[in-house]
């Protein structure tokens, strides 16, 4: 049998690198706790809308909304239509004056005066104010946005009136800048206010100027959450932008991806942050055409996972445009808002105004000494498929650890960290595993062990596979665990890959140490290439491609189900599972651990102890590595809190333990029916 020996200096690197990841991960999860204040967050629109539907006055609504958890309130920039409806501006174009002038329908004498001195042309846009305040607000900003050349001063009127050469269709809908008298009104009602203007085209320093002059009408001024494809000041006023925000202490509000994957395409949005030294806040809120398919506490239950697990600090509630059975429309929504505040206190958060990572950054020297294990890690493997002689072991850990830390240290390596990162999630679960092959080579079982055995040598061999691989979940939790990452304004990079390379390394592990097709385990296995040979010589049957068949469509469905970017969809049943288990466990454990790879663990452990075929026993191998795999790149998500990343690994072994023995129960009870049905058959000839 051949030997693989563990160089005891690579693993001394290791554990090196592992207490460098401890210290930087407990400053990571000293971070994370300390940020626990969500900010609940609802449109000013949609509380005047819900007053217009239910008849009610607005204040004594915004008043309910506040009891019953809403924190904030999002005031956007005004238009035209917005005006009209509300009653506070007129816009007409000069086309329909016209009309109604040729038809005798224009009974105002003014605007008939108007007409017969030619003063109006059908091209123009003609806006009539009847609130003082908002038709000045209207007219400055129209200025800023076309020209002083375009926006004129109708003279003659007994209202206000302006006349702009402009498109009718279009400039009802244009952003006319935030209201004052809105945004006055939510803050005199207690509310923190969430401005969210949108940016001018050839934006300058004048607008950026005007725009935060407008914001200081609103006295208890949180944040800011820009509206549109750029932010405000993109790309030219930027610096000023975040002057102006860092005087007034504002929040700078990114709002998270649908596809839950950074945030919504905004030009200027990560710069910005980068110069307000990380003072931001993610922000989710449940897609328009997703959220009216929710039932309430489906939708409650969303938030409670969502600000839990993705560092969430400002949840953006819609209303419910349909009431509940037996409620109206007004308890449906003010029962949304309680129910979902109930649920961030049920889960220790703090309702206010949202909280903000410390700008943390790890260590330069604890990072090197985690790359230096991480590389060490990846010597190690390849020792234990090829072995060879320590001397050039040391060498090229040297070379590669040199050519990785040299950037670190000069102050940059980003890109290191994440490819060291990228190798943790990959190197760490085979060599977990590859320990526990080892282990089992050099005290071989006696065949036919019992079924109490199978199970409790399946539990503790589980137990330290899971906290070998947890090492390189550590690592890196701790490579990546700065306020950029945090905040997912970096990302882990390779998610699909840390699913198929390890399946692929753990295969030459197997292969080095055992004859796929040979199950007489005392024989030296062949060469790699021969092994590979062997297999491209394998005869083809009917029953092996519908083997093949069979693993194309699993590795397509446990691949493509990886990611942000899927098309596999998600059976109903299992989405009921993750909800159940959302509510028992403190952490969902994932699928992939406990309904997957843990059970094959203990049938791996029953393949090996029955002596089944060595092909099984290689698949279920692989199978089982899927979990270890998983356990690990649970930890890239970094945006998750470090704390629930690891007691989600707990939990899927502890699940993964039960579903284990059921496994090895049920097969071996399938066993004992195979054996009496064919013993009955044989008794009946």
């Amino acid at each position: 049998m051949k030997d693989f020996k563990y160089n005891r200096v690579l693993i001394l690197l290791i554990i090196l690198g592992l207490m460098a990841a401890l210290a930087t991960g407990w400053q990571r999860h000293t971070a994370e706790q300390n940020n626990s204040v969500v900010e609940m967050v609802m449109d000013y629109e949609d509380i005047v809308e819900l007053a217009q539907v239910e008849g009610v006055p607005v204040k004594p609504l915004m008043q309910q909304f506040k009891a019953a958890g809403i924190t904030s309130l999002a005031v956007y920039e005004t238009t035209l239509e917005k005006l009209d409806k509300s009653g506070k501006v007129s816009a007409v174009s000069g086309a329909q004056l016209l009309q109604q002038y040729r038809t005798g329908a224009l009974s105002d004498a003014t605007w008939r005066a108007l007409v017969e001195r030619g003063e109006v042309a059908a091209e123009d846009v003609y806006v009539v104010g009847q609130n003082p305040q908002t038709f000045a607000e209207v007219h400055s900003d129209l200025v800023r946005r076309l020209s002083p050349e375009r926006v004129r001063v109708v003279t003659g009127t007994k209202q206000p009136v302006l006349a702009v050469k402009a498109n009718y269709e279009k400039m009802v809908k244009w952003n006319l800048g935030l209201p004052a008298n809105e945004m006055k009104e939510a803050a005199d009602q207690g509310f923190y206010v969430v401005a969210r203007p949108t940016n001018y085209t050839k934006v300058r320093a004048e607008d950026v100027e005007a725009v935060f002059e407008r914001l200081d009408a609103a006295s208890n001024l949180s944040a800011i959450m820009f509206v549109g494809d750029e932010v405000l000041g993109y790309p030219d006023q930027l610096p000023l932008v975040a002057e102006k925000i860092k005087a007034r202490k504002l929040t700078l509000h990114m709002i998270e991806h649908p596809l839950q994957l950074q945030f919504l395409k905004q030009e200027g949005l990560l710069p910005l942050a980068t110069v307000l030294n990380y003072q931001a806040a993610r922000v989710y809120v449940i897609p328009k055409d997703e959220q009216p398919k929710l039932k309430l506490d489906e939708a409650v239950q969303r938030w409670a996972v969502t600000d839990q697990e993705r560092n969430i600090r400002v949840n953006l509630l819609r209303k419910y445009d349909k009431p509940e059975p037996g409620q109206t429309l007004l308890e449906t929504n003010l029962a949304y808002v309680a129910q979902v505040k109930a649920s961030m206190l049920d889960k220790d958060f703090t309702i206010g105004r949202a909280g903000t990572f410390a700008p943390i950054f790890p260590n330069q020297i604890l990072v090197s000494l985690m790359i230096l294990g991480a590389t060490a890690a990846g010597v190690l493997f390849l020792t234990l498929v090829c072995p060879f002689p320590e001397r050039y072991q040391y060498i090229l850990l040297m070379i590669v650890a040199a050519i990785l830390i040299f950037p670190v240290l000069k102050g940059a390596g980003t890109l290191v960290r994440q490819a060291a990162a990228l190798a943790s999630a990959i190197i760490f679960p085979v060599l977990a595993m590859t320990y526990q092959i080892d282990k089992w080579r050099k005290t071989p079982p006696s065949q036919g062990a019992s079924l109490l055995r199978i199970i409790i040598d399946g539990g503790k061999g589980l137990i330290v596979t899971v906290l070998l691989s947890l090492v390189g979940g550590f690592y890196i939790g701790a490579l990546l665990g700065d306020v950029r990452f945090m905040l997912e304004m970096e990302i882990f990079r390779g998610v699909k890959l840390t699913f198929a390379a390890p399946l692929l390394l753990i295969t030459f592990v197997y292969l080095a140490r055992y004859n796929l097709f040979d199950t007489n385990s005392t024989d030296s296995p062949k060469s790699l290439w021969q092994q590979l040979t062997s297999v491209l010589d394998y005869p083809i049957y009917v029953k092996t491609l519908l083997a093949v068949a069979v693993a194309a469509i699993g590795a397509w469905i446990f691949i493509g189900r990886s990611g942000h970017t899927s098309g596999v969809p998600v059976p109903g049943i299992e989405l009921k599972l993750r909800a159940w288990l959302e509510r028992l466990m403190y952490a969902r454990p994932r699928s992939k651990e406990f309904m997957i790879g843990h059970p094959a663990f203990f049938l791996m452990i029953m393949a090996l102890y029955r002596q089944w075929p060595r092909s099984l026993h290689y698949i279920l191998v692989v199978i089982a590595t899927i979990g270890q795999g998983s356990l690990v790149e649970t930890f890239a998500h970094i945006r998750t809190p470090i704390y629930m990343s690891f007691i989600r690994g707990l939990d899927g072994m502890a699940a993964g333990i039960a579903v284990g023995i059921i496994a090895v129960i049920g097969v071996q009870i399938l066993h004992y029916l195979s054996f009496l049905l064919g013993r009955r058959t044989a008794g009946n000839e």
